[in-house]
């Protein structure tokens, strides 16, 4: 799927500057030519001489040095995917931001064609806000993304911000080039994050689902040629591009939304996480402190997985979520029975690096058939695991 293919790779300043040397050389052996594009700091870590004697082609370094023509811009025109590997904080900030003050940054300017980026720092630096927001805005632009990976960092923690394996950016590479549509004419419907249910108009009881795991399914399943609908709860995301939104509060919200929509869906896939119960009535108006305790009724909300489940149509794929602390496999196969499901997506949110909140994710997949477990990855991997557990339900005729 790479033969003939021309690859510009940039490597940025970072440690993991010599993972890229491997990069090139798979790359060159499933057929593709390889031109690569140093930053100064870049070229601190590797010397441009093993760049060039693996990848068989001059290695750019300058924006300003003697040529016939501009480099970023021949590279551009040249180009059939632009992978930088690894992407510094620093470069995604600059990406994001449209700054081109070196080769590597005014060649993403100048290119139109796929970009890959496989980003590699410090769990701190991945965490902040600011790089979070940077990530966003490119993947709102249409580049596509890979890692990072849980592991032993530079700095000494274990922890997430490894750079993507040369094996996987690779993957990465060929799905970008040769998208996958194996879902391609389904329509899917995605539920993700919290539901609030009001105590009174400035108080209600929600739980600690950010949505994250939703939303990468509802982008994964779009990026495989699906027609994706995603009901969310109150989160801080941004809608994904080419999936249609609809925005709930409360689990009664959350249960019309579903039920509507899932007479049609192909494939309803519940990772929202809605409350349980709900206060029995709603004060109109603040409840006032009193110095005395206030004792708060609930009764339970509309099981939906269940509802969902006793409607199930033939052909129809249900994908519930176990969100448990305990006895997490367990849980799972007994939901998988009593909500008449097709697939249980486990998990034990009680891990720090993997249920609410966080970017990676360790599920157990829980079908009729078989138990299969998923190491710890980010959660668009997981997302795309999760989708091929739905494709083989499915079936190769669907």
């Amino acid at each position: 799927m790479l033969k003939d293919r021309h690859i510009v790779l940039g490597v940025t300043g970072g440690i993991a500057a010599y993972k890229a040397c491997d990069l090139v050389s798979r790359l060159g052996k499933r057929g593709a030519e390889v031109r690569v594009v140093l930053t100064e700091n870049a070229a601190k870590f590797v010397p441009p001489l093993t760049f060039a004697t693996l990848s068989g082609n001059p290695v750019n370094t300058d924006t300003f040095a003697p040529r016939f023509e501009l480099e970023h811009i021949a590279l551009s025109k040249w180009a059939d995917a632009f992978v930088i590997a690894p992407a510094t904080a620093n470069c995604l900030a600059k990406l994001a931001n449209g700054i081109a003050d070196d080769l590597l940054s005014t060649t993403a300017l100048a290119m139109t064609a796929p970009t890959l980026i496989a980003p590699a720092m410090n769990a701190n630096m991945w965490r902040h806000p600011a790089t979070q927001a940077n990530l966003r805005t490119l993947i709102d632009r249409g580049v596509a993304t890979v890692g990072p990976g849980v592991g032993h960092l530079a700095c000494g923690d274990d922890d997430v911000g490894r750079m993507a394996e040369p094996g996987e950016i690779v993957e990465a590479l060929e799905a970008l080039l040769t998208p996958r549509d194996d879902l391609k004419g389904l329509r899917v419907l995605v539920t993700a994050g919290p539901t609030v249910e009001r105590i009174d108009p400035v108080r209600y009881i929600t739980n600690r689902s950010s949505g994250k795991m939703g939303y990468a399914i509802a982008e994964a399943a779009r990026d495989r040629g699906a027609g994706v609908t995603l009901v969310s709860g109150p989160v801080s995301l941004p809608a994904p591009r080419g999936v249609e939104l609809v925005s709930i509060q409360s689990s009664a919200d959350l249960c019309e939304a579903v039920l509507e929509r899932g007479e049609w869906a192909d494939v309803v896939i519940q990772a929202a996480a809605p409350a349980d119960f709900r206060p029995v009535s709603v004060a109109g108006s603040k409840i006032k402190k009193t110095g005395e305790g206030m004792t708060l009724q609930l009764e339970n909300t509309t099981d939906i997985a269940a509802e969902l489940g006793r409607r199930k149509r033939d052909g129809q794929v249900l994908v519930a979520f176990a969100a448990e602390t305990d006895d997490v496999l367990e849980n799972a196969a007994k939901k998988l029975e009593k909500k008449n499901a097709d697939l249980v997506v486990a998990n034990d949110v009680s891990r720090a690096d993997a249920g609410f909140g966080v970017d990676t994710n360790a599920v157990t997949l829980v079908t009729r058939e078989g138990v299969k477990a998923l190491p710890l990855m980010s959660k668009r991997d997981a997302a795309d695991g999760i989708l091929d557990a739905v494709a083989a339900l499915m079936g190769p005729e669907r």
